[in-house]
């Protein structure tokens, strides 16, 4: 019944992952969400439609679509509550609260760098984002895009044997565009296809834009190479910033328009990357940890005041105002202890002046 009732829920029209997320805090499950009473959900903001829709049982709202996905032994749901959703993609303003999924689920929680570019790119703009895309793999990051021609199936194509992410725009079970419906049952074998659009969702202009913060949601950082001035690859590096990831960016040509989005992301403050190397050394202890943080849960401090700092952090980086907060210290204070935990090997400086727990040393 829950799997019936998740699809259920992420058909009811315009109701996005806000609304959805206010539904089962007020109701506790998602079964819950169903043939309630109107006035309660009119308390919420619904629309007169969204309201009727709710009122039915998941089974009358489902399609044929969605009954093909959940008989299917190839398909999969990740749900808000699962304990392996991702964890960064948790903490952007509006996450999904269901993915769909076609592939290798372990994928989900491992360490993801995203490749995104022109649709229009050139050879060499695509000799690049292959290259990059093998060697970042072989260091062990999980490469995520779109599936998009050009730079987006390069790099796809890349990490195939490391793993790679495709996030789409439309329903799992349709690959857009067309023509890379192979390369999409390769990504499957090592990686992960995803998206949040129920079945048989075809392909919308308005659709791809909100894919987007999914591929950037998940990943540690963004690499652009090639996009033009206002392309879609800007909006995904945007939204990159927004959620508090890295920005790199490869220049190229002051003569091709292609060049000019990488070049005011670097401008705007993009780290310039001209190898692997460079994009895995800024990234520094934030990949280290994630690849490695599940480790020996009673590795904390032995001074009182060190442990109290170590209990209100995370694995995921937070600012020393978050950490002073949870732990009540004045950032005075806790400035002092950070620098000290820092020598000792329990955490790390992170990107963007935050920190993050380390797992012990094997």
């Amino acid at each position: 019944m829950t799997d019936r009732a998740w699809l259920a829920l992420s058909r009811i029209p315009g109701l996005g992952p806000l609304r959805q997320r206010a539904l089962l805090e007020r109701f506790g499950a998602v079964e819950r969400c169903f043939q309630t009473g109107a006035g309660a959900l009119q308390d919420l903001g619904l629309q007169t439609g969204q309201i009727a829709a709710l009122q039915k049982a998941p089974e009358d709202i489902l399609t044929p679509a969605d009954q093909r996905w959940l008989e299917s032994p190839d398909t999969d749901l990740c749900r808000w509550a699962d304990a392996d959703y991702p964890p960064l993609l948790r903490h952007i303003p509006d996450p999904p609260l269901l993915l769909y999924l076609r592939g290798q689920r372990a994928r989900l929680n491992q360490a993801m760098l995203a490749i995104v570019g022109s649709r229009s790119a050139t050879a060499t703009g695509i000799a690049t984002a292959e290259a990059f895309a093998k060697n970042l793999g072989e260091a062990g990051l999980i490469i995520c895009s779109g599936l998009a021609l050009g730079i987006d199936a390069a790099a796809h194509r890349g990490a195939l044997h490391s793993g790679t992410v495709a996030v789409l725009g439309t329903g799992a079970d349709l690959i857009y565009p067309r023509s890379h419906l192979q390369l999409a049952r390769q990504i499957t074998e090592q990686g992960l296809i995803i998206s949040e659009q129920p079945p048989d969702t075809g392909p919308r202009s308005g659709l791809f834009p909100r894919r987007n913060r999914i591929i950037s949601g998940l990943s540690l950082g963004i690499l652009v190479v090639e996009a033009a001035d206002g392309s879609g690859s800007l909006i995904t590096a945007r939204l990159a910033l927004e959620q508090g990831r890295e920005v790199f960016a490869i220049p190229g040509s002051i003569h091709s328009p292609l060049s000019r989005g990488p070049h005011r992301l670097i401008r705007d403050g993009a780290k310039l990357v001209e190898s692997a190397e460079d994009v895995l050394s800024e990234l520094g202890p934030l990949y280290a940890v994630l690849r490695g943080s599940q480790a020996a849960a009673d590795w904390r401090p032995e001074d009182s005041t060190q442990a109290k700092v170590w209990a209100a952090m995370d694995f995921d980086p937070l600012a020393p105002e978050q950490i002073a907060s949870r732990c009540g210290l004045t950032l005075t204070e806790l400035s002092a202890i950070l620098l000290d935990m820092e020598l000792q090997g329990y955490l790390a400086a992170c990107p963007g002046g935050r920190f993050c727990r380390l797992p012990p040393v094997s």
